[in-house]
């Protein structure tokens, strides 16, 4: 029987890069790098990749799918069933193949930590740390090694994370990280050096990983060739996606499984890498072409299917005058003769209005408030804008809000958990033990140095005398904390007996009990999701919910909102309407990255990524003056801003160029005061000596 051709809605650069190395180009063995162009259905094109490679052979069981979410790894696996469904004919029903190595690169390297253990001198059940827990081990390490008592202002816990992180993920030496990124703490570089070696004692002591090191450990296997090599045999095909978004680490492990770069399909668009600052960087994808031992193929996927012609011609521009890049330029055959509009408004009030009005107008003209938004570069740019949309009366959502791990409620029954799952784990044993009234900072940390010393953590638990005033309620935590280790416990049992514990100090905790109560309730049935305590524990952390239930601020009551976000955030999203605010030096690019032409570089790229995001109407905002509280008396001032200068004289011609309603005299660019913006083991040892 004759199925209908699966690749058969494939443009030709889609269908050559969904079939690279089958069918008529089976012998062709090298790596392939997709450039896929903002908008040219890169996950479409992957999936057809993914059924393709299916179809012709390939073992599901032997394919490694690394996504940056869990749910862009699900989504995948949906759309890859959806074409072998079609190709093969298969009804609802029937099976399809499943992909068990499909997910992130932290829940992947997780994975393989636990499988490999024992060859890395770790241990099993080893407990993750969110980024909370981590700051906190490392504010109490700080503490214990006399770094907060010192006389100067020493950086805080959260800076000191960040230091910590952006080395080992971006693999640059200490003095290099101070001396570009935090040059405020270039003074404590010593002091930084043995605070992240007790860091990285302490963690060992207790068992315990951070979020970063599930990368660091991973790639330090990949270093070891009779390992690398055992690793890299189970995959047949290696597939990456938002390669742009890799940081070194991520690339030194793809490079260590597979160095020939047989069976290595990467996917992604070097212009749209925005994430140096979580240490990922655009030369992974410069630089794949030539990385292997032989040169990769490269396709490039033009042809965009959101927006219209005008507005790529604007963004087409934009980024082709990048220093570096893979060349690209998009089109699509929705033509419009409406351009792209650069809109002249005197300030930021004004801006503020003109965004109001047109939001508005295009809601009268049937474009819902949810198909519209309003990017910026930086989280405050916006604070103009949402007075007035509450002066208005428009509702509106800023992507932002309490993370879910991040509620207090969340950490608590969490931290009952993994104190049960490892009870080396200070940090959550910490907490855990100051939920029973009575018991303090340092009965708690008498309990945990007691459980230390002792060779039967557990016993020492139940063996430990709690104050006279916390006797009663203690005996019940100890109870818990026996049958939370009971080796007849079946998942998610262990969850409800946490909970049936925890709701009453939930109660004595805080006035708002009944709202965070859901916040548990829904904690539970996630937790019903998960084969086991341990796999719960760790994907949790490494991919948590988005938001608590009260989100930030009251829940709205309109089925209809205005969306506001910064670039960042808006990334592989789209709209029919695009406002972006405050076009002008100082904001695009921000006044804190103009250090380097690779800062440069990358904001040039957030402009592009914001441009993209249209389907239909797109709007750059240029405020010409912007006023400024002064220090001391005289009241307020202004000072002047030039357009971006990623937009010259010579791209303006791809924009429309509109004055509301009587915007200021002043030549783009022109030499004005800028507007400020408001302001595996022995490696992780070896590196702080």
């Amino acid at each position: 029987m004759q199925y209908p051709d699966p690749l058969e809605a494939l443009n030709p650069q889609q269908r050559e890069a969904a079939t690279h190395g089958t069918g008529d180009s089976a012998g062709d063995r090298r790596p392939l790098l997709v450039i896929a162009g903002a908008g040219s259905g890169k996950t479409n094109t992957l999936a057809h990749r993914v059924a393709t490679l299916i179809r012709h052979g390939a073992d599901p069981q032997r394919m490694l799918l690394l996504t940056f979410s869990r749910r862009a790894a699900q989504e995948m696996e949906r759309r890859v069933g959806g074409v072998l469904q079609q190709a093969l004919g298969l009804s609802g029903t029937q099976a399809l193949p499943h992909l068990p190595w499909s997910g992130t690169f932290h829940g992947i390297g997780a994975r393989l930590l636990r499988e490999y253990a024992g060859r890395i001198g770790l241990e099993e059940n080893f407990t993750i740390h969110d980024r909370g827990d981590a700051e906190d081990l490392m504010g109490m390490v700080r503490h214990d090694i006399g770094l907060s008592e010192a006389k100067q202002r020493f950086p805080l816990k959260g800076t000191c994370l960040g230091i910590y992180s952006r080395v080992l993920n971006t693999r640059d030496p200490l003095a290099l990280v101070l001396q570009s990124v935090y040059p405020w703490c270039s003074q404590w570089e010593g002091e930084l050096k043995k605070l992240f070696g007790a860091y990285v004692e302490a963690k060992q002591q207790q068992n315990v990983l951070d979020y970063d090191d599930l990368l660091a450990f991973w790639a330090d296997m990949m270093a070891e060739p009779e390992v690398a090599q055992e690793v890299g045999a189970r995959f047949d095909h290696l597939l990456v996606d938002e390669y742009q978004d890799t940081n070194r680490l991520q690339s030194q492990i793809i490079l260590g499984m597979k160095p020939t770069g047989e069976g290595v399909t990467v996917v992604g668009d070097d212009a749209q890498s925005i994430y140096s600052f979580r240490g990922a960087t655009v030369r992974n994808i410069l630089d794949f072409p030539h990385q292997f031992s032989q040169p990769a193929r490269v396709v490039t996927l033009e042809r965009n299917y959101r927006s219209t012609q005008p507005i790529l011609d604007a963004s087409n521009a934009v980024i082709a005058a990048a220093r570096e890049r893979h060349a690209k330029d998009l089109f699509t055959d929705k033509p419009s003769s409406q351009r792209a509009q650069l809109v002249l408004v005197p300030d930021e009030a004004q801006q503020a209005r003109w965004v109001a009005d047109q939001v508005l107008r295009q809601r009268e003209a049937g474009s819902s408030l949810k198909s519209q938004a309003v990017l910026f570069r930086t989280s405050h740019h916006s604070a103009a804008l949402e007075l007035e949309l509450a002066r208005r009366n428009i509702p509106f959502v800023k992507f932002g809000g309490l993370k879910f791990l991040e509620a207090s409620h969340i950490k608590d029954l969490l931290a009952l958990l993994r104190f049960a799952q490892n009870p080396r784990g200070r940090m959550a044993g910490f907490r855990a033990a100051q939920l029973v009234p009575g018991v303090g900072a340092a009965t708690a940390t008498r309990l945990l140095d007691a459980m230390a010393e002792a060779p039967d953590p557990h016993a020492a638990l139940q063996a430990f005398e709690a104050p006279a005033q916390a006797s009663e309620e203690w005996t019940a935590l100890a109870g818990l904390y026996a049958k939370l280790n009971d080796a007849e416990l079946a998942w998610p049992a262990d969850i409800e007996l946490a909970k049936a514990w925890y709701l009453p100090q939930l109660e004595r905790l805080h006035d708002d009990a009944q709202v965070r109560k859901l916040d548990i309730e829904q904690l539970v049935r996630l937790a019903a999701g998960y084969g086991s305590r341990e796999r719960f524990l760790t994907e949790l952390t490494l991919d948590p919910p988005e938001v608590t239930s009260d989100q930030s601020g009251p829940p709205l009551r309109d089925e209809d909102y205005l969306i506001l976000s910064t670039i960042h955030s808006a990334k592989g999203q789209e709209w029919k309407a695009v406002h972006v605010l405050n076009c002008v030096d100082g904001c695009i690019p921000s006044d804190m990255a103009t250090g380097t032409s690779d800062e440069l570089e990358e904001e040039r790229r957030l402009l592009y990524v914001a441009m993209t995001r249209a389907r239909e109407h797109l709007h750059l905002l240029v405020p010409q003056r912007f006023y400024v509280s002064q220090q001391s008396g005289g009241g307020d001032k202004h000072v002047y801003a030039g357009r971006t200068r990623f937009v010259s004289e010579a791209m303006a011609a791809h924009f429309e160029q509109v004055t509301w309603p009587d915007a200021i005299e002043v030549r783009a660019n022109e030499a004005q005061p800028q507007a400020p913006l408001m302001q595996v083991r022995a490696r992780s040892r070896a590196l702080w000596k």
